[in-house]
């Protein structure tokens, strides 16, 4: 959920180490490659299905039904982990969504019957148990099977590896169709419950912790990458905090990791974070003021869209505020990931357009004319698409006024159904921050240069008003910004035309 946000939706959730994949049943080996084998493997597919997703019992035995056999399901186990292409999985995961869904004759017939007893004074009660049967006609098939699986030993891990097989299937377009999508949304439904904050534990990590946890922590960090045991140790150490939730189905496997720094104020520059050392061994408390949220990272995949960053977030502020009860400031220092290619997109749309200019002024036109050597909108693209152009103090100067209002607009006024476009701050607005600061050359990594001009972001939780501030994004789509964001949102509302 992928900064922070982003790690969490994200092209960079690395997964963590898995077991090997279970040895395949004794059986003949069965590959995708010619037509023969391929069909053996599909009339494969549809036998294990068959006897391995349960039926649905008639709704007056739905509670008295015994249990399919724990084999049925340890077979669609064994059966998964033997194949090893992704386009056999993407196979039988869209026979199982397609085939094993929602009987829709049984629904269409109980929705009759509900709709009849709505028509006649009838109980309550004979309402109410149509209405059940109703629900219970609704529940897929393949629904039962998951359910049985989460029950199996590793079983709920298994779970979370299939989800994210479905989302790199439908990724690559293996699989598509309603019927994937509805099957999707239901195993992600199942895992927010199992992975409800009730059992998540949340553990800090030190350089002391084991072996194992730092090398995974070092492993699935998602936005700024750790380079090697110094870099990890420094993360761990003085002025800096790590945290992450573990499931009690997998004590102590990292799921979603948060990294803090402690600061004086709240940071504009992440180098600053990353790469130098604290400012002493010992922590002393009167420089501390600030908690810096500058990356999270989701660790699992099969866990995208399931509320975990979130929570942390507010667990980690807690126990914050106990270490430290007069820290008052709490901000995250993120990326702005996708504005590099929006601004590209723009330059080109108006490079087609016979140099239609709606994002600058006639002066910032002339001045980055002068210094480019050619036209605006084709140069620029040239020049964004790389890191070059930093090295050039005159251009960085020219352009900071532009790209800075630019980025205003795409953070604030950008929308996908009335919600920021950019993920990373659909994410912080959803908790209740405010969209605090815009940093210029806040990240001259090559990352941060190429995929958001150097341009980093602070959303800022002050503690009192998350809550209705998260209401009022959700429920009406305002979004809660400084006055240093909306005036630069009202430059480019004065300077620029889209």
């Amino acid at each position: 959920m992928r900064g922070l946000g982003p790690g969490l939706t994200a092209r960079r959730l690395l997964p963590l180490r898995l077991p090997p994949r279970p040895p395949r049943p004794p059986g003949p080996r069965l590959s995708s490659g010619p037509t023969a084998a391929a069909g053996a493997l599909e009339r494969a597919m549809d036998e294990l299905l068959r006897r391995a997703v349960p039926a649905m019992p008639v709704y007056e035995l739905r509670e008295k039904t015994p249990a399919p056999a724990e084999g049925q399901c340890a077979d669609f186990v064994s059966f998964y982990g033997g194949l090893t292409e992704v386009a056999q999985r993407a196979e039988l995961l869209g026979r199982l969504a397609q085939g094993f869904g929602v009987d829709h004759s049984q629904v269409a017939e109980q929705s009759a019957g509900v709709l009849q007893l709505r028509q006649q004074p009838r109980e309550a009660a004979v309402l109410l148990q149509a209405e059940d049967r109703l629900r219970y006609a609704l529940v897929p098939r393949y629904r039962g099977l998951f359910h049985h699986i989460s029950k199996l030993d590793g079983g709920v891990r298994f779970l979370v590896q299939l989800r994210a097989d479905l989302l790199e299937a439908q990724a690559l377009k293996l699989v598509e169709g309603p019927h994937v999508r509805e099957m999707n949304g239901v195993l992600k439904g199942m895992l927010s419950e199992w992975f409800s904050s009730g059992f998540l534990s949340l553990e800090r990590v030190t350089w002391h912790s084991p072996c194992e946890v730092l090398q995974k922590i070092s492993e699935s960090e998602a936005v700024h990458p750790v380079k090697n045991w110094m870099d990890m140790k420094r993360r761990v150490g003085p002025y800096r905090r790590c945290y992450f939730f573990s499931h009690c189905s997998t004590p102590g496997e990292p799921l979603v990791v948060l990294h803090v720094a402690l600061t004086s104020d709240i940071s504009n520059n992440i180098q600053a974070i990353v790469k130098e050392c604290p400012p002493s061994e010992t922590e002393e408390r009167n420089r501390i003021a600030a908690a810096i949220f500058y990356s999270i990272s989701l660790t699992q995949q099969g866990l995208q869209g399931v509320e975990l960053g979130t929570f942390l977030i507010k667990r980690v502020v807690k126990e914050l505020q106990k270490e430290f009860p007069h820290l008052g400031a709490f901000s995250s220092l993120s990326p702005i990931p996708g504005f590099t290619k929006w601004l590209l997109g723009l330059l080109n749309s108006q490079t087609k357009e016979h140099g239609r200019n709606e994002l600058f002024t006639d002066s910032e036109c002339k001045e980055l004319a002068e210094i480019t050597g050619g036209p605006v909108q084709e140069t620029l693209k040239v020049v964004l698409s790389s890191s070059e152009w930093v090295k050039s103090e005159k251009l960085a100067r020219a352009l900071q006024a532009p790209l800075m209002r630019l980025c205003a607009w795409y953070l604030y006024g950008e929308k996908h159904r009335g919600f920021a476009l950019n993920p990373v701050a659909n994410f912080h607005l959803q908790n209740g921050a405010v969209m605090w600061r815009i940093n210029w050359m806040a990240d001259s990594s090559l990352k941060g240069l190429t995929s958001s001009c150097g341009l980093m972001v602070n959303y800022r939780y002050y503690l009192e008003e998350t809550s209705p501030n998260s209401i009022s994004y959700l429920g009406s789509k305002n979004i809660k910004a400084s006055e240093q964001v909306l005036s630069l949102v009202a430059q480019f509302q004065k300077n620029s035309k889209l």
